[in-house]
């Protein structure tokens, strides 16, 4: 997953989950970020405001390091209206279902499903996994990518509505109009 505006900056949101120490039953995360972390995602996301932002994961690990991670990301962002230029404020909810893979190994599945010789995979699978960089996994950049993602890029106050102004057509401005006013001219004389 990308983000907008993504670039040297550091993720603003950082939960770090060591893959090593995910126990076989698995492990469950409520994240909620601070207001300096919703300050900070919003000047990346170039939102006006995030007025909060949680997410909920379970952590599971899978055969051949895999790792799944499943939750919901919730969050409350401040936008302005593309009609009115009022700020408004939208809800947003996105569920989370990834699989994380080594490096190595995500890296060896993208290139294989991009080719289309992925026959390790179910057929259903069109994505390859995330991958797990230095046996780490980022919960924080997970949900903040999820809020992203989720995010209105044309938001509208409700009810609001663009009118596009209409002005009646001038029956003199024609593509033969100019050529018209020549040949009036020429019988005038």
């Amino acid at each position: 997953m990308s983000r907008p505006n993504a670039g040297s900056e550091p993720d603003p949101w950082r939960a770090l989950i060591i893959v090593a120490q995910i126990p076989d039953a698995g492990l469950h995360r409520e994240l909620e970020a601070s207001a300096a972390e919703r300050q900070a995602m919003a000047e990346v996301a170039g939102l006006r405001e995030i007025l909060s932002a949680h997410a909920s994961f379970d952590v599971v690990p899978k055969s051949g390091g895999r790792v799944q991670v499943t939750g919901l990301v919730r969050g409350r962002i401040g936008q302005t209206c593309v009609v009115t230029l009022d700020p408004i404020e939208s809800e947003i909810e996105e569920e989370v279902d990834l699989m994380f893979a080594p490096e190595a190994e995500a890296r060896r599945l993208a290139d294989l499903i991009e080719g289309g010789q992925d026959d390790e995979e179910p057929p259903e699978v069109a994505d390859p996994p995330e991958a797990i960089i230095n046996g780490i996994i980022d919960l924080g950049r997970l949900a903040t990518d999820a809020l992203f993602l989720a995010i209105d890029p044309y938001p509208r106050k409700e009810g609001a509505v663009f009118e596009a102004e209409v002005t009646a057509p001038d029956p003199e401005d024609h593509p033969f109009a100019a050529l018209k006013a020549l040949q009036d001219n020429k019988k005038g004389r």
